[in-house]
């Protein structure tokens, strides 16, 4: 008989190790929350970037504590991603007990439970998902946490006051203003800045070509930005997918290469582009320090 407490342990030490991270708060939430709860009955279809899609038989749930992509919604190229690649956005992300924490893209609700866990029973969390179906689940899946409400809606429309940290999980070419606004000194947004492939089409444009996660904090000069990893998430539709200039000219700096040496994120942006690794009329994202001038 398989001891899921000492397996989930296990796969919280090796996310940690993979992610190349120390960070005993979330590695104890890793090894407390049941992926599988949060992913339907089984048989589950994983997505493994070495060798593609596995179909496993029955519902045994060891499989899951692996680094592997569980599929939620084929259509909707929608998964429950990267236990690893969170770990290390969560340990950026740097919740605290007592925190006000929005997160963006909660699909069925386990990334939310570990904030939830990483929040404490004095802190907060509200889930936004856009698909009705996943709220739908991700209410249903996260009623053992009353410190968290989850509603389905348009992430671009959330928070309606400060929070101290956001997360978000799909990628965004226009980050929504109100993320940035309703920051407080101190507070976090961790979320994948993406694009799809200029060239992609079909299925392809679903997912980012380019995107790499950025970690933005408001400091008293400005929002100071910190580039974590390349990444590849399903891309946003409405506003956060921005227009059609705006991501071909991210699609552009992707391809130019620098994004690990931004700095700061500038609304309204710099006068001229020149240190600019992108540049917009309206938001930029800059080498430079945080100016509050």
């Amino acid at each position: 008989m398989t001891d899921l407490a000492a397996l989930r342990r296990d796969y919280a030490a090796r996310m940690m190790r993979i992610a190349g991270i120390e960070d005993a708060a979330v590695e104890r939430v890793l090894a407390t929350v049941p992926r599988e709860d949060f992913l339907g009955p089984g048989p589950w279809t994983l997505l493994d970037p070495s060798v593609g899609a596995i179909e496993l038989a029955g519902d045994d749930p060891r499989p899951l504590y692996e680094d592997v992509l569980v599929v939620l919604d084929r259509a909707r190229g929608l998964n429950n991603g990267s236990p690893s690649l969170h770990a290390l956005m969560l340990h950026h992300l740097g919740v605290r007990p007592g925190d006000r924490v929005l997160h963006v893209g909660a699909g069925a609700g386990y990334y939310t439970a570990l904030l939830a866990e990483l929040a404490g029973p004095q802190g907060r969390v509200i889930a936004i998902e856009y698909e009705p179906h996943l709220a739908e689940a991700a209410r249903a899946n996260l009623r053992p946490w009353p410190n968290v409400t989850a509603l389905e809606g348009d992430g671009a429309q959330w928070p309606d006051g400060p929070v101290d940290r956001i997360y978000v999980n799909f990628a965004v070419a226009d980050p929504a203003r109100r993320w940035i606004d309703n920051l407080p000194d101190g507070g976090t947004l961790v979320f994948p800045l993406g694009v799809p492939a200029t060239r992609a089409r079909g299925e392809a444009r679903r997912h980012s070509g380019h995107g790499a996660v950025l970690a933005c904090m408001r400091t008293a000069a400005g929002i100071a930005v910190r580039h974590l990893t390349p990444c590849a998430f399903v891309c946003a539709e409405g506003t956060l997918a921005g227009t059609p200039a705006l991501r071909e000219g991210l699609d552009r700096a992707f391809i130019r290469g620098g994004i690990e040496f931004v700095h700061s994120y500038r609304r309204p942006p710099p006068p001229t582009p020149e240190r600019c690794w992108f540049w917009s009329p309206d938001w930029a994202l800059s080498y430079g320090e945080p100016d509050a001038a």
